[in-house]
């Protein structure tokens, strides 16, 4: 038996997440702290442990060195990644914070860089930007490896750039030894 109450009462439709809640990350603290102990893995182990080949429905990790922009000394870092043909893909998202990571600003500054891929494997590449139709289809391969893409880069005030690292073309002299 309904009361007077009950009609009166307003039914409110659920409340949906905004994008960003709905992507909700750790705190920075933890992120930043996780990612030092994860390069602090990589070094330890000689690169044995923390590194991993992606898979059909998974990205893997591999460790990029750069040259500092300002320094000129060799920087390192762990980034997820996948393979399109001879190409690595990754992207320049820092933890989707609003900076671009220094690896990227780096990697502008330098194309030039170092891969190590699991297992030891040692790569010269040169990286940059993929835009406009090559851009989109990278992005959508990002899409089906992390359905919750769109809403992590909705965080960021500017396009996240997908970053390709291309083998090191044969003679290329610029490339560091």
């Amino acid at each position: 038996m309904k009361t007077r109450a009950d009609e009166t009462r307003k039914v409110r439709p659920p409340v949906q997440p905004s994008a960003v809640d709905a992507a909700r990350l750790p705190p920075r603290w933890f992120i930043k702290a996780f990612w030092r102990a994860h390069r602090l893995i990589v070094r330890a182990s000689g690169a044995r442990t923390g590194l991993w080949a992606p898979r059909p429905d998974r990205w893997g990790a591999l460790r990029l060195t750069t040259t500092g922009r300002r320094t000129g000394e060799p920087r390192s870092v762990i980034l997820g990644y996948y393979e399109d043909g001879p190409n690595l893909v990754s992207m320049a998202m820092n933890g989707w914070e609003p900076a671009e990571p220094a690896w990227w600003l780096n990697l502008q500054a330098e194309q030039h860089a170092t891969v190590e891929l699991p297992g030891g494997t040692r790569r010269e590449v040169v990286g940059r930007a993929a835009l406009g139709v090559e851009r989109e289809r990278l992005w959508e391969r990002w899409r089906e490896l992390d359905e919750k893409l769109d809403r992590y880069a909705a965080r960021r005030p500017r396009q996240t750039a997908v970053v390709v690292l291309e083998p090191k073309p044969p003679g290329d002299a610029a490339a560091r030894a």
